[in-house]
């Protein structure tokens, strides 16, 4: 036995908290749904909040897990196995630990008459908002193998594309960390080194190899000047992004970007068509859909448009028309959706839609590399070259003085 605390929401939706002694987690879910109380925490008591706060930011599922999960778990249905059976399965060879828990608890649900995706509801963190209505869609039309091949395929896409925002990102950020690196050490640490042994030889130093000591050393003195200001930076940066407002401002900027702006666009694209007509072929009313995508789409003022958009189609406007009006997706989407819209097909067309932007994200990624790779170059040369020049130039005069 054990102490269990926990928090959650009434059916009248008041807040609710305290603590229960029962043998295991599961059976205190169990217990606070017979009271009418839908959990949202629960924890054991011995566990220190600080242990708490840790697993439950790791207890994220990454998508490639969840490939193998939604593979795995569609293949054993396929064959004629009970979901409690393939539930068994999955949560003895799962090898992510944090996923075979939320199995051993869902396994221990779904035996007491808990529908799989009202048991899944229990692990936000592990199991996408996305998976459990689309798990739900398939309980209720019967069709959960199909729903499951949907969503492997669906995870392995945004795997895909995941993978080559990092590749497209990661080159500039090493060759900017570099950059900063070199500069910052020739310019406090190398230099004056250099200048100060000229000028004990009695060697004139070059105006370039001045200015440049001189402000290497001006840096080296008031260090902690630019060092507050990169912080307050950092903190500035990080406080704007844990508002609402601030996350909305940030991602419209971000689509406006020159060149990263073109290939966030056609993510984001990407992600709307895929996931929307996804979730339309397995029977997820609109409004629901809409809801769920805007969620997905990883960019915030995209999502407060899609959700403004969604008042419109409330009242009947359809769907093509207010996603328009709202200028985020390209023409090509929009004219699609009217399509479908009129012919009863979006969903096919969205899934057709997606696997076009799909190859645009790659194109994109491309381009944007093959783009920043002499910019960055350029950027480089512009700053570390003259510093080179200060450095070498005296030493080129005090060879000539020798001559």
């Amino acid at each position: 036995m054990g102490i269990y605390i926990y928090e959650g929401k009434s059916f009248d939706g008041k807040s609710v908290k305290g603590e229960l002694e029962v043998n295991s987690k599961s059976e205190a879910v169990s217990q606070l749904r017979k009271q009418n109380i839908f959990p949202i925490k629960v924890y054991e008591k011995e566990s220190t909040s600080q242990d708490i706060s840790f697993s439950l930011k790791k207890k994220k599922v990454k998508n490639r897990t969840l490939v193998v999960f939604c593979r795995q778990f569609a293949a054993t249905l396929d064959a004629g196995i009970s979901i409690i059976e393939c539930l068994d399965i999955l949560r003895k060879q799962t090898e992510n630990k944090y996923l075979t828990e939320a199995l051993d608890e869902i396994y221990n649900e779904v035996q007491k008459g808990i529908t799989l995706s009202t048991a899944m509801k229990s692990f936000p963190k592990v199991f996408p908002e996305i998976l459990i209505n689309m798990v739900a869609a398939g309980e209720f039309s019967g069709a959960l193998p199909d729903i499951l091949h949907r969503m492997t395929e669906h995870f392995e896409k945004e795997d895909r594309i995941n993978s080559k925002i990092k590749s497209a990102t990661i080159y500039p950020k090493i060759l900017a960390f570099v950059v900063f690196v070199v500069s910052s050490v020739l310019l406090i640490f190398v230099l004056p080194n250099f200048a100060k042994m000229f000028e004990d030889m009695g060697a004139e130093l070059p105006l370039i190899t001045q200015i440049f000591t001189n402000f290497g050393s001006f840096v080296a003195d008031i260090w902690y000047i630019p060092v507050g200001i990169i912080i307050v930076l950092i903190l500035f940066y990080r406080r704007m992004k844990s508002t609402e407002e601030g996350r909305i401002k940030w991602d419209k900027f971000k689509l406006g970007l020159p060149i990263f702006g073109v290939l966030t666009e056609k993510v984001v694209t990407s992600r709307f068509s895929r996931t929307l007509g996804a979730m339309l072929k397995s029977g997820i009313p609109i409004i629901e859909a809409m809801g769920q995508v805007s969620q997905v789409v990883g960019n915030k003022y995209v999502e407060h448009k899609i959700k403004e958009s969604m008042e419109h189609i409330k009242r009947g406007e359809g769907v093509s028309r207010p996603l328009e009006a709202a200028e985020i997706f390209p023409p090509m989407l929009i004219s699609m959706i009217r399509i479908g819209e009129e012919t009863g097909t979006m969903d096919d067309l969205l899934a057709k839609t997606s696997e076009f932007y799909d190859e645009e994200v790659t194109i994109a990624t491309t381009n944007m590399i093959q783009a920043l790779n002499p910019l960055i170059l350029m950027v480089m040369a512009l700053i570390i070259l003259p510093i080179l020049v200060a450095i070498a130039l005296p030493m080129f005069d005090m060879y000539n003085h020798m001559l």
